[in-house]
């Protein structure tokens, strides 16, 4: 039975002292290179998991380039993984058990996902059992977490109502869109490309070809505009996303893939359309309820929600996993296998 199989259940601990693992020396992709570490002992508190698949986010991307905070050098990089208990030794849980976490520092304040081993604190570790392929599992719970939290917490969407997905073929718009359609929402959705646009049709989304104005669109549809939008673009996007929502509306700002930042000069009574509301979110592993995260993998299994296209890649091709999330050469969920 192949390794990368979730029945395979790896559960001894490892006899060897050294694990295979990406570590970033300094900021640039240059730098970033698989190598030999030692094999992390977890602490009071803490629990080792072996790590069976990594979702690369675009919070690395930004480690990487060095536009993220609170980094020390040298990390192994990764603000996620999937994988079974390796070793607890409270033994509040059992070796085998499979499991998520993320978020917490990981990647950044200490070693994260990017590894065959990691350590992280007991309070970010979240149980499952899935007999789906790693590498789809290892697509879902940073994508889910923020995707369910971007729609309950930010926006409080409801049943019926519409939404617009600014960003619309990222990992995170394609699991929101599917989260919302689920729900019963018109979803409309953009994509700076003529295949983005296509895929989203076919998911039974309204594509919108993004040039930097989709609000007269949108009001074409939706003449009071959308009743919430989710702004995963950014900054350059934001205003032009706040003129497509209605009075009492919500933008929730969950993203940045144009790495904009800040707004220059930022004059809220200039931006902000009366009675429009704007809000963000970023959650950690506690925003992802263990109910949750099951229930979207079984629907998954069952066939019944297409959550993201995934795109698999050894340890070993971790710098050109991250050049092909710089470039956009796929759509969809990049994922890491450290044992392939």
């Amino acid at each position: 039975m192949p390794e990368s199989s979730p029945t395979a259940r790896p559960w001894a601990s490892p006899a060897a002292t050294t694990m295979r693992a990406a570590v970033l020396s300094a900021p640039g992709i240059e730098n970033l290179s698989v190598r030999d570490v030692p094999v992390p002992r977890p602490g009071p508190g803490q629990v080792r998991i072996r790590v069976m698949a990594f979702g690369l986010n675009r919070s690395e991307y930004h480690s990487v380039t060095g536009q993220a905070g609170g980094m020390s050098y040298p990390r192994v990089l990764g603000i996620e993984a999937v994988g079974v208990v390796d070793l607890d030794p409270d033994g509040a849980w059992p070796p085998g058990q499979q499991v998520a976490t993320m978020m917490g520092g990981m990647g950044r304040r200490f070693d994260g996902g990017y590894a065959q081993y990691t350590v992280v604190p007991r309070e970010q570790v979240i149980p499952f059992s899935s007999d789906l392929p790693w590498e789809v599992i290892g697509s879902v719970p940073e994508t889910l977490q923020t995707a369910h939290g971007s729609l309950t917490t930010g926006l409080d969407l409801r049943p019926g109502q519409s939404l617009l997905v600014r960003g619309g073929t990222s990992a995170l718009g394609l699991a929101a869109a599917a989260l919302a359609t689920e729900m019963g929402c018109r979803v409309y959705a953009t994509s700076r490309r003529a295949e983005g646009c296509e895929l989203l049709a076919s998911r039974g989304i309204t594509p919108l070809l993004d040039d930097g104005s989709v609000a007269p669109r949108v009001r074409e549809a939706e003449p009071d505009g959308v009743h919430a939008a989710l702004e995963l673009v950014g900054v350059p996007t934001l205003r032009d996303t706040l003129a497509a929502t209605a009075v009492h509306g919500t933008v929730c700002f969950s993203g940045m893939l144009s790495d904009s930042w800040t707004i220059p000069d930022f004059y809220p009574l200039d931006w902000i359309p009366n009675g429009v509301r704007l809000t963000t979110y970023a959650g950690e592993a506690d925003d992802l309820p263990a109910e949750v995260l099951q229930r979207v993998l079984d629907r998954i299994e069952s066939g019944d929600l297409d959550l993201l296209p995934v795109h698999s890649y050894p340890l070993p091709e971790i710098a050109r996993a991250h050049e092909d999330m710089a470039a956009g050469r796929h759509v969809g969920k990049l994922v890491g296998l450290p044992w392939a």
